[in-house]
Formats: structure tokens, C-alpha cells, sequence
């Protein structure tokens, strides 16, 4: 496949990088710039950097960087060829002429409509005669007609090729019913076998309307109760949530983060219509990102049991570092949701909901109900673990009121709780501050660097040869000045492989990271960014620079040689002997 400067040039200016970003991303605009928190990892100040002038991102938390081709693969996991495939699908592009290659998009857009087509033979199967058992659940649980139709509920017969005979009727290949994780194939025979059977069928739909993946519950005794469909190139467990595509359009200023699809589509029902779930997992940071991206605030409503109670504790942290505003429904005289709003009624859940506490008095709770604060040991061991959380809060006047609050419910004095607390912020800040020297130190040395290995032995040459390719790239003149010959520099002057590399991608493509990117992974390409950023960030970047910089390599690569020459000689003499 040729891919041309110019087709670069045009999907870029077509797909503008603030744009793209801002789908994944909150941005917010500041001078010339715009920022917001990164989507690769997890961070409550923003250090996420797009700059629309250069057409690049950067991330100065956990060192992600590059253009909006290498954000969309980083973004959607997806290789070079196929992100600039979903950037040409976004604009209405041609891609440039076919290599015979199957593309990620063909791949991802099969697996679309086989799991299309797939909701559709479910949800006619649950009016099948052999669907009495999932009927019955359903009237069990309390579930409208409507219900079922909006989420497009179904069932999976109790056979084992009924949907695969299906799908290949409509001339779907095995392997791809494999991929999708509609079928399993056999160890002893090697055939193929439908994957869901004898279950509720609850599709997976993302916020576009695709359906991605599904989840089905046993009607039975089988374990495990819930199945769900693993990752595909399609769908990312982690990353998804049952029911945003119907909670991202509501009006409501908060999610309500539930266990279950029961729990989701019974609020839904009741008229909560932000109510979403994880997807058989516990909660994750991309999920998390996910919702911040929609919401500022939300509402934790897991099961009242021990294991939906832990389940909180263990979201709350992750919610937190996602800058999300936090508060805890606490489900009385019900399992779960579902079970309440059955008991009670919507406007009792309502109210429950309106009076859903904050994460700090959720740990308060939590605490004083674990331990027996009458008695002083007990006491001591709540007060180390609401001290702990306390510690751990980012906003000085958030954790000023964490501090009265639990003062006031352990009975203690303020002055007290406020010297532990900062006792553990001191610790923490000392252990951070050396996690980053140690951090700093690796990297300027390159102790375990997994990109660039040989830059530990070889820290002179390796910085110069990074100053070289990020003037190049961020100055195509210097660029022509290394082709032309006016500066004399080959890639038999660098010491270290993966600069080394670089630089020949430099030579060939040109100065535009969207062209170096088809011979990088993504991690490969943060690095080249990170060395451009540098460059950035100095006034001086002039040929004279180039030139010296040329020169130290070159001194570098001299002094490398003449010990190699010395140990050869050594070696030469020795054997002699």
C-alpha cells in the first residue's frame, strides 16, 4: 500500500487532531494549547497536552505522544493501516490502493453485523416454544414487553449449532464466528460449536448503536451463571459499558454505576434511565474514563451483600482518579436494586438515591460498622483507616473536611486526626518524591529502557543522536540539509540500534511523524515524540546546533570504536600467547 505525503497531509488536515481527541478526551482550551486529563492512564490533574499548530499530543504524566494516527492506534489498539482507516472512514477518504491485505476495519465491521445479525436470532428465539424457561424468568423479574424490546433481549436455544448454522446461512465463516466469540471450537475435533446456549442473551451495544458483544445468564444451575463474550477486535471488556448507549442521552447529571443488567434495565424501567453496568468485571480506569467523559458526577448502587460492599470500596479510588465526584447509594432491606424498587417503588429508590452519602461518610460508615469504636484498639484501627483515605485526598479543602468529619465521629481531637493525616502525606510525598529520582535517574541513563536497550551504555551519544532526530522532525529544512549532504551525518554514526532506526525512517519518510509511524508501535513512536518535544521546548535549534550535535556523535561513536579497537588488540595478543 502507498501511502503518500500528500494523502497524510490530507486525512490529517481532514481529521483535525483537537477534533479527534475530543471524542475520547475533555479538552479544555488554554492559550494555544488545549489539555485535559490523559486517557492512556490514570490522573486527577491534567497532563494530557494537545497542541492543534504542531498537530501532536502529548502526555507529560506517562509519556504518550505522537499525531492523530498514533493517538487513534494507541486510543483503539489498532495498527498503523487500520487507524488510518477508521481516520478515512470518519471523513468520508479514500484509502489508497489495496495490498491485498485484510484491514482491522473489514475485520471489526464482520463482527458488527454477524453480532447484528446474532441479537436478531436471539430475540426470535425467545418466542420460541423451547423459551419457556427464560420466559418464565423474565416474568419472574418483572420485565414489560417494552423492556425486552428496547434492550433487545433474547435467548440462545439449547443447541449446540443452531445460531452457527444460522450465521453461515447468511454466509458467515466459522472462523469468523470464532473470532467473534459466537463460536468455540473444539480441542479433540477442531469443529465448531455455538458458545452461548440455554441462556437470556443481553446484547452489548456501544454509544454509535453497534452491537459489540453480549452476556448470557444460565436458567438454570449452570455455572457460570453469567457468560460474557471476551475481547475481540471489536469490543474491549474493559472499556465498555451495558446500557451507556441509552445513559449517555438522558438528562440527568450523573451515571448510577450498578453490578448488573437486571439492576440496569429494572432502574431503567423505573425511570433512571443513566443507569449503566460493568461488564462481568470489576470496575477498571478505562471504564471510569469512560464515564467522565459523559458525567461529572456518580452514584455507586452495588448489592448491599459483603462481596457489592467490598466491590465499593475497591471502585471508589478508581472513580476518584478519574475526577469523578463520587456518592455512595446504600441499598436497606433489599438485595439489590431491582429487589428494592419491587419492594418499595421508584420514588422510594429517589429518595434514595437523593440521599446517597459521599465517600467520605461511605468510609465512615464503613469503618465505624467493621470495628467497635468503644473499645480503644478498635478505635485506634478505624482511625488508621479513615486516616489512610484522608491522606490519600488531592484537594486541601476536601481533606480539611475529612478531617473534621472523622474527629467528630471517632470522638477524637481534630489537632490529632490532622497531624496523623499529614504525618502519612509527609511519608507518602517522601516515598513519591523518591519514586521519581529513581524514575529520573533510570531514564536519563537509561536504566531498563525498553525501547531504546543499548542507551545505558551509550548516554553521551544516545542524547545527542535524540537531539538530531527530534531537530530533523520538528525542522524539515535541517532534515534537507542532512539529505542534501550540507550536514554530514549517515546512520553509521549512531551507536544505539533504535535511534538508529529512527533516523533511517526519518531519511526515507520525511519530517512527518503520521509517515514514520507505519515502521513504529506506538510506545516506539512516544519516544521519537518525547525526543521532538524536547527539541520544542528550546529556542535554539539552529543548523549551527545540528552541527554540533552531529559532531558530539560523531566523537561518541570515535571513542566507541578506538575501545573496540584496544579490546580487539588485547583479545589478538592474548591469543598469541
Amino acid at each position: 500500500m502507498n501511502i503518500t505525503p500528500e494523502f497524510i497531509d490530507e486525512l490529517k488536515l481532514r481529521n483535525r487532531i483537537e477534533d479527534v481527541v475530543s471524542s475520547y478526551v475533555n479538552l479544555k482550551h488554554t492559550g494555544s494549547s488545549y489539555v485535559g486529563l490523559c486517557p492512556f492512564h490514570s490522573e486527577r490533574t491534567p497532563s494530557f497536552h494537545v497542541s492543534p499548530s504542531r498537530s501532536m499530543f502529548h502526555c507529560f504524566g506517562c509519556g504518550a505522544g505522537g499525531d492523530v494516527i498514533t493517538f487513534v492506534m494507541r486510543a483503539e489498539n489498532l495498527d498503523y493501516i487500520s487507524a488510518l482507516e477508521v481516520l478515512c472512514h470518519r471523513v468520508g477518504m479514500e484509502m489508497p490502493g489495496d495490498d491485498g491485505r485484510k484491514s482491522e476495519l473489514l475485520r471489526r465491521s464482520r463482527i458488527f453485523e454477524m453480532n447484528r445479525e446474532a441479537a436478531r436470532f436471539f430475540n426470535a428465539c425467545l418466542n420460541d416454544p423451547s423459551a419457556t424457561a427464560a420466559q418464565a424468568y423474565l416474568k419472574k423479574r418483572g420485565l414489560t414487553p417494552a423492556a425486552v424490546k428496547h434492550f433487545g433481549l433474547g435467548y440462545s436455544p439449547d443447541s449446540f449449532d443452531a445460531l452457527r448454522n444460522h450465521l453461515r446461512s447468511l454466509g458467515y465463516r466459522d472462523e469468523e464466528l470464532g473470532e467473534a466469540f459466537l463460536c468455540g471450537k473444539s480441542r479433540r475435533t477442531g469443529g465448531y460449536f455455538d458458545y452461548f446456549r440455554s441462556r437470556l442473551m443481553f446484547p452489548i451495544i456501544d454509544n454509535i448503536g453497534n452491537v459489540i458483544a453480549f452476556g448470557g445468564r444460565a436458567l438454570d444451575d449452570s455455572t457460570p451463571k453469567y457468560l460474557n463474550t471476551s475481547d475481540t477486535p471489536a469490543f474491549k471488556k474493559s472499556r465498555n459499558l451495558f446500557a451507556l448507549n441509552f445513559a449517555k442521552n438522558t438528562d440527568f447529571d450523573y451515571f448510577i454505576l450498578c453490578e448488573g443488567y437486571m439492576d440496569v434495565i429494572a432502574m431503567h424501567m423505573a425511570g433512571f434511565s443513566n443507569a449503566v453496568a460493568t461488564l462481568g468485571t470489576a470496575l477498571t480506569s478505562e471504564q471510569a474514563r469512560v464515564i467522565a467523559k459523559y458525567k461529572k458526577k456518580v452514584v455507586l448502587c452495588y448489592d448491599s451483600d459483603e462481596a457489592g460492599q467490598n466491590a465499593t470500596r475497591r471502585a471508589l479510588p478508581i472513580l476518584a482518579e478519574a475526577g469523578l465526584e463520587t456518592r455512595v447509594l446504600r441499598v436497606i432491606d433489599a438485595k439489590d436494586p431491582d429487589e428494592y424498587i419491587k419492594k418499595f417503588g421508584a420514588e422510594k429508590f429517589k429518595l434514595l438515591v437523593e440521599g446517597s452519602k459521599s465517600r467520605l461518610e461511605f468510609l465512615i460508615d464503613s469503618a465505624t460498622t467493621k470495628y467497635n469504636i468503644v473499645v480503644p484498639e478498635e478505635k485506634i484501627k478505624a482511625a488508621n483507616e479513615l486516616c489512610a483515605e484522608a491522606a490519600g485526598v488531592y484537594s486541601d479543602v476536601e481533606r480539611e473536611i475529612y478531617i473534621d468529619r472523622i474527629a467528630e465521629r471517632l470522638g477524637v481531637e481534630r489537632q490529632n486526626v490532622k497531624s496523623d493525616v499529614d504525618r502519612r502525606r509527609r511519608a507518602a510525598r517522601k516515598k513519591e518524591d523518591g519514586e521519581r529520582i529513581t524514575n529520573v535517574i533510570s531514564k536519563t541513563v537509561g536504566y531498563g529502557d525498553r525501547i531504546n536497550r543499548e542507551r545505558a551504555q551509550n548516554i553521551k551519544a544516545s542524547r545527542a543522536e535524540e537531539s538530531i532526530i527530534g531537530m530533523m522532525i520538528l525542522y524539515p529544512e535541517l532534515r534537507e540539509a542532512v539529505v542534501s549532504g550540507r550536514v554530514q551525518i549517515g546512520p553509521d554514526d549512531f551507536l544505539t540500534e533504535f535511534n538508529r532506526r529512527a533516523f533511517e525512517s526519518v531519511l526515507k519518510r520525511g519530517s512527518d511523524i503520521g509517515l514514520i509511524a507505519q515502521d513504529f508501535t506506538v510506545e516506539e513512536i512516544a519516544r521519537i515524540e518525547d525526543a521532538v518535544e524536547r527539541r520544542a521546548e528550546l529556542s535554539d535549534n539552529g543548523e549551527a546546533v545540528l552541527i554540533d550535535n552531529v559532531n558530539a556523535l560523531k566523537g561518541e561513536k570515535k571513542a566507541a570504536d578506538d575501545d573496540l579497537g584496544a579490546a580487539l588488540e588485547i583479545l589478538k595478543k592474548k591469543t598469541k600467547k
